[in-house]
């Protein structure tokens, strides 16, 4: 029975260690998320852009213009403001810092910087991921 239990034990340790991420794990895929919105930015796929977003009515954006709700909003604001190609230009994103709030949230501050035929433009960012449904999605972003 000592030996069963032991067994027990052990690949309980084992199988949580498999289904839980690191930090580091964590971050890297949160980094593959921003790499992969800074590709369809400036392939001005604002729809592939927004992937990264949780696509909820409780998504919240912070911007100039006061505090936007939903994802289908957020992408309505995005394709007024960056019509063409031209004004969505080439983006870099430079993060800064990524922290743990809680075991499946982090904040991100960082800097963007677009490259653009009609002016470039620069600000800072700093975004909330939260993991739902087993994916890393922004839940609010405030950009200035």
């Amino acid at each position: 029975m000592k030996k069963i239990f032991i067994l027990f034990f052990a690949f309980s340790i084992c199988y949580s260690c498999e289904t839980s991420t690191t930090e580091k794990q964590d971050k890297e895929a949160i980094i593959s998320i921003l790499r992969t919105q800074e590709k369809a930015w400036s392939k001005h796929d604002l729809e592939g852009f927004m992937q990264g977003y949780w696509k909820s009515d409780s998504l919240k954006f912070y911007g100039s213009n006061g505090i936007t709700y939903g994802w289908d909003k957020t992408l309505a604001n995005y394709k007024k403001g960056y019509p063409t190609p031209d004004h969505s230009g080439t983006l870099k994103f430079k993060v800064n810092d990524i922290s743990r709030i809680e075991k499946e949230s982090y904040y991100i501050m960082g800097e963007y910087h677009l490259t653009r035929n009609v002016g470039d433009a620069n600000g800072i960012f700093m975004i909330i991921f939260r993991k739902i449904n087993g994916e890393w999605k922004i839940v609010a972003d405030t950009s200035s």
